[in-house]
């Protein structure tokens, strides 16, 4: 593999002289990243006009629409939060489920993402689709499920996944390899005997919505933007979503 350095990348791993390569032969990383495609092959239309009342109806339309095109993990978003400094993270993890109370995921309490959330119950979440040059944009209020929906969100995880989960330790410093092995073989044994087991901390969490962007690429930079916007608390008399179009 070519390495990237102050120099730029090596004309051996990614280029020719031809390709903005520079005069001690490394190809300059800012004209191969210019080189790369974007909106490659045929773009879905998108037309806002017929968009329906709910963000969520929408964005499962699109959902199913990129599981069709071929996209892989399609349900897979970023998820940003803030920590208690201030400090932004984000980080990839896969959608649970969307209806008109919000977006889900889940995730340990006592994680990074879990004591953020703890000190800012806020979030971001944002799906991209390459395939059909589409994005998804999802801001809102955080709040955890009640224990028995996080306990059976738990339980319908793979075998594998909540051993993971009962090893704990998510994101400390590993110095063996082997000590992970060994926690995880004792975690698997403990979750094949006690297959009701659920870790304390599991959590489902929602989020609430309150501005949902839809965003379709144009090959010409004429990208259609549409965006949601929560009016009133849910439940309420009046309550409901606006929406208009964006400049791109």
């Amino acid at each position: 593999m070519a390495d990237i350095g102050t120099a730029g990348i090596g004309t051996a791993g990614i280029g020719t002289a031809g390709n903005g390569a520079t005069d001690n032969g490394a190809t300059d990383v800012r004209q191969y990243l210019r080189g790369l495609a974007v909106f490659a092959g045929e773009l879905p239309d998108f037309d806002p006009d017929a968009a329906p009342d709910r963000p969520e109806t929408l964005f499962l339309d699109w959902l199913t629409g990129a599981v069709d095109a071929g996209v892989r993990e399609p349900h897979a978003m970023t998820l940003s939060t803030v920590g208690a400094d201030g400090t932004p993270s984000a980080r990839a993890l896969l959608l649970k489920n969307v209806d008109r109370h919000g977006w889900q995921f889940a995730a340990n309490a006592a994680s990074p993402k879990g004591r953020d959330l703890a000190a800012n119950p806020v979030a971001a979440l944002s799906f991209y689709w390459p395939q059909q040059a589409r994005q998804v944009r999802v801001t809102g209020s955080v709040a955890p499920e009640p224990a028995e929906n996080s306990a059976a969100d738990f339980l319908a995880r793979p075998p594998g996944s909540r051993a993971e989960a009962v090893a704990g330790r998510q994101s400390q410093p590993l110095h063996d390899v082997r000590e992970l092995e060994r926690a995880t073989e004792l975690a698997l044994e403990r979750v094949e005997r006690e297959p009701g087991l659920v870790v304390p901390e599991w959590t489902l969490y929602t989020v609430r919505a309150e501005r949902v962007e839809f965003w379709q690429a144009d090959k010409q930079r004429r990208h259609t933007r549409l965006c949601y916007l929560r009016e009133g608390a849910e439940g309420a008399e009046g309550a409901g979503w606006t929406r208009g179009r964006l400049w791109p």
